[in-house]
């Protein structure tokens, strides 16, 4: 069996997998969801330092104390950054990389360069103001794609500032990332925004799947999602 080591976007924590781990569990899976450095539950240690090599380091950290191998990495949005970073750094611990609705980097890439420009003007804009010019505010559910009013309530008092290094710092790869097997998976009820990420990880031959849902497939299709997974595990 597997360890599923699921990775949160920005300004959620490892709880935002709740309703996934569970079906990951049942099928007899090792299943780990970290919260990364400064947000969420660890938002008592955010400091304007805090990047992207940070949040590799936390899960690399994370796969070394535990001794996991044969890991499916899954990162959903910001932290497709993760997982290739991850990747790079121990290959020999990742049997395969989703990136679910997740940025696809190359070598010198950062996080902002690869959004849309209308949505980085807006990250760039809420940074220089509410953000003090170190932080990303968290961004309105309705634009992610949630409306159900009871998932709107139990994500928005969990939801934090999300560190705005962590979208300026490029990635710094070896290239060994590039010998585990990746998958894509866009979220295509929203704006859809990682529309460009399934092209080029098409254009790499990566296997791309839709899910019919908002950028928050954990929340409002987790039992969709969560059978993905494993189908994509056994493959």
């Amino acid at each position: 069996m597997s360890t599923f080591v699921l990775l949160h976007g920005a300004w959620h924590g490892g709880w935002v997998w709740q309703r996934v781990a569970p079906t990951l569990r049942a099928a007899g899976h090792e299943v780990l969801a970290p919260t990364l450095t400064g947000v969420s539950d660890r938002a008592h240690l955010l400091t304007p330092q805090v990047g992207l090599s940070t949040h590799v380091q936390d899960v690399v950290a994370l796969l070394e104390a535990h001794d996991a191998r044969d890991v499916v990495l899954v990162g959903h949005s910001y932290a497709g950054q993760v997982v290739t970073g991850v990747a790079d750094r121990v290959p020999d611990r990742v049997s395969r990389r989703i990136h679910l609705d997740a940025f696809v980097g190359d070598d010198g890439e950062a996080a902002i360069d690869l959004l849309p420009d209308t949505v980085a003007g807006h990250y760039r804009e809420s940074v220089a103001g509410p953000g003090f010019g170190w932080l990303i505010p968290v961004r309105s559910l309705a634009k992610l794609g949630v409306t159900d009013p009871a998932d709107v309530d139990w994500l928005t008092p969990r939801l934090t500032p999300h560190p705005w290094l962590t979208y300026t710092e490029p990635l710094r790869l070896s290239g060994r990332g590039d010998t585990v097997p990746a998958t894509f998976v866009e979220c295509v009820d929203w704006m859809r925004v990682f529309t460009p990420h399934a092209r080029r990880a098409a254009a790499r031959g990566w296997p791309v799947h839709e899910i019919a849902t908002g950028h928050e497939a954990m929340v409002t299709a987790p039992d969709q999602l969560a059978a993905l997974l494993l189908e994509l595990a056994a493959s």
